[in-house]
C-alpha cells in the first residue's frame, strides 16, 4: 500500500488530472519524448490497484482515489463512435494519436483489468459484509 500510496501521489496530475507518464524521483527534466503524455495502460493497471487495494483495506482513500482515475480514464481514453481504448493522449487529456493497436499496445491491459475489476465486484457483492470484517478475496496471480 506504500508503494501504491507513493505512485498515486507521484504520478498523479494535479493540473490535468490523469496519470503522468514518466516522472523523475529527483524532480529533474526526464528524456523520454513522452515524459507528460498520458498512456492507456497505467490508468487501467491503477484502476484495478486501487479497487484491490480498498476491498483489502477498507480504507476510503483507495475507494476515492479508484473514483477519481476510473472517471479520468473513461472521460478521455474509450472511443466512443467505434469502441475500444486509444493509447496516447496529451497532458491536457487531448487526443495524441487515434491508434488504438501496436507493438506496444495490444488487447492485454484494457480487458485484463476490466475481467478483473468485474471478478472483484461479483466477490463483493456475493460477500455479505457487516461492518467489521472485510471478505476475504480469491485473487488469482
Amino acid at each position: 500500500m506504500k508503494i501504491l500510496d507513493w505512485s498515486l501521489d507521484w504520478g498523479w496530475d494535479p493540473e490535468y488530472g490523469g496519470i503522468i507518464y514518466y516522472r523523475d524521483c529527483r524532480n529533474k527534466p526526464c528524456e523520454q519524448y513522452e515524459h507528460d503524455m498520458k498512456l492507456w495502460w497505467p490508468h487501467n493497471e491503477a484502476i484495478y490497484a486501487t479497487l484491490l487495494a480498498h476491498f483489502l483495506t477498507g480504507e476510503k482513500k483507495y475507494e476515492e482515489w479508484h473514483s477519481k482515475i476510473h472517471t479520468w480514464a473513461y472521460d478521455h481514453f474509450p472511443d466512443k463512435k467505434h469502441g475500444e481504448w486509444f493509447g496516447y493522449l496529451h497532458r491536457d487529456g487531448t487526443l495524441s494519436s487515434t491508434c488504438k493497436g501496436n507493438a506496444w499496445k495490444g488487447p492485454f491491459h484494457l480487458p485484463r483489468m476490466e475481467l478483473n475489476c468485474g471478478k472483484l465486484l461479483e466477490q463483493a457483492a456475493a460477500v455479505p459484509l457487516d461492518g467489521q470484517k472485510l471478505p476475504t478475496f480469491n485473487i488469482e496471480r
